[in-house]
């Protein structure tokens, strides 16, 4: 069977549900109440799927100062071992869902793609238009996988990025995509971090302007609107940012949709950012 490896469609994975190298990972979340995730998957969740914690599974441990923001970007070593009890193995088709939008389930599949796993999607529409659809779900605890041995791949380096290296990279006339909301890019609010504002130089794309209707935009359309921003740049000449990096991951997925592969992340983005007093902070228009 062909490979999954931007999004896919509730339909077609409903079709697949049982496959032997099939993994469904419910990765629903809430910023604002992080037990909301594992309670909302305990009422129910796509037949078969583990959870994924937030903070536990798909991010390291707070490391205030650091720079890493409030969502460290997780060892390799920890989430091949993650992998392997969820019981996946590197030809395994992995699925990521969240409640609807994918701005958590994108975190998920962006760890994967950097690790160099090919095979991993989001469920468009995620458990909103699944349960819409009436498409097979549980409450009850799945049965644990066989466990699965990951290999030893490390993340690609490349697409990972701190703040030197962002602040270099915007120098050189790269593209920095700040994926957070309008009213908190520009600093009118900040409902979660110390400093209100956004890294000079940055561009705002709020991630919710890829979807419509719940969905994904089609890929010409994305396309077309990536292009616009990336203003004859190349894709590898992207960076996304947000608030901690995760939401920045629903752009990474977007661009690879409209078939623009490569774009980078700002693994601390804001809140590691702002762990330096000493950069500066822009508020206000782009």
């Amino acid at each position: 069977m062909s490979a999954w490896t931007t999004l896919v469609q509730a339909e077609d994975l409903a079709a697949r549900l049982g496959a032997p190298e099939l993994v469904v990972v419910d990765c629903r979340h809430s910023l604002t109440d992080p037990a909301a995730g594992v309670a909302a998957w305990s009422a129910g969740h796509v037949h078969g799927a583990a959870h994924a914690d937030m903070d536990r599974d798909l991010s390291a441990p707070p490391a205030p100062g650091s720079g890493a923001g409030r969502h460290p970007w997780p060892a390799a070593a920890a989430l091949r071992q993650r992998l392997g009890a969820w019981g996946v193995g590197p030809g395994s088709q992995v699925v990521a869902y969240d409640a609807g939008d994918g701005a958590f389930a994108a975190r998920l599949w962006f760890l994967l793609r950097a690790l160099g796993h090919g095979p991993v999607a989001v469920l468009d529409g995620g458990w909103a238009r699944w349960s819409a659809l009436g498409l097979p779900c549980e409450a009850a605890v799945p049965a644990s996988p066989a466990p699965a041995e990951y290999p030893a791949a490390e993340f690609d380096r490349a697409r990972l990025l701190d703040a030197a290296q962002v602040q270099a990279h915007l120098r050189q006339g790269g593209l920095l995509l700040d994926a957070r909301a309008g009213e908190r890019f520009r600093g009118r609010i900040e409902p979660v971090d110390r400093v209100a504002g956004h890294v000079p130089g940055a561009r705002n794309r709020p991630y919710s302007d890829n979807l419509s209707g719940g969905r994904f935009k089609a890929p010409a359309r994305l396309r077309e609107e990536f292009e616009a921003l990336l203003s004859g740049r190349a894709p590898e000449r992207a960076v996304a940012m947000c608030g901690s990096g995760v939401t920045a991951c629903h752009h990474l997925l977007a661009m690879e949709h409209a078939g623009l592969e490569g774009a980078r992340l700002y693994t601390g983005s804001w809140s590691g950012w702002i762990d330096d007093p000493a950069r500066p902070v822009a508020t206000g228009t782009e």
